[in-house]
């Protein structure tokens, strides 16, 4: 399975390394990002522990991350394909950029590549994603990545005691990109 893909845009998904730990660091501390982890990435050593986390699951084959470098190797974001089930070929795609990066199509054309890879390297047949619905820049990435919006999930997160309805969007390998 190749660990290593290029885009048609010239980006690079490539598994995370620990020498990325001051870059996954730095995009943590922007304020949009804090909700984008299940534990804080604070410090060098939560962004080691966040990669170390990336590259067991990696191992374990239940969920593959990119992190998303340029030409040059800055690290522009990630792209994942998480909650891998076998029997029924589904996982669930997510995606965060730098705030450098935001408003350059990188994460779109991030999502398109993970999409191709997860369905001929890893051999998924759906892949789903949600965003909340006041997240407008998450939906045309997804749109732009090939996702079709099909529902709503009301109430789904809770972010500082807020409840956001989630628009969930999925694509097929068979289903032609735009």
């Amino acid at each position: 399975m190749r660990d290593h893909v290029e885009s048609s845009s010239g980006l690079v998904l490539r598994r995370w390394t620990p020498g990325d730990a001051t870059a996954v660091r730095a995009a943590f501390a922007d304020p949009l990002m804090r909700s984008q982890s299940s534990e804080p990435v604070d410090s060098v050593q939560a962004a080691e522990s966040w990669i170390a986390d990336r590259g067991g699951q990696w191992a374990q084959g239940s969920a593959f991350a990119f992190a998303v470098v340029d030409g040059d190797g800055t690290v522009l974001g990630n792209v994942s394909v998480a909650a891998v089930n076998r029997q029924h070929a589904t996982g669930w795609v997510s995606y965060w950029t730098t705030a450098a990066a935001r408003g350059r199509g990188v994460a779109s054309a991030a999502c398109r590549t993970l999409a191709q890879w997860a369905f001929d390297e890893v051999g998924l047949f759906r892949l789903e994603l949600g965003h909340r619905v006041n997240n407008p820049a998450s939906c045309r990435v997804a749109r732009a990545a090939g996702f079709t919006v099909e529902g709503l999930q009301r109430q789904k997160l809770a972010y500082d005691g807020d409840r956001h309805d989630v628009e969930l969007h999925a694509r097929l390998a068979t289903d032609p990109l735009h």
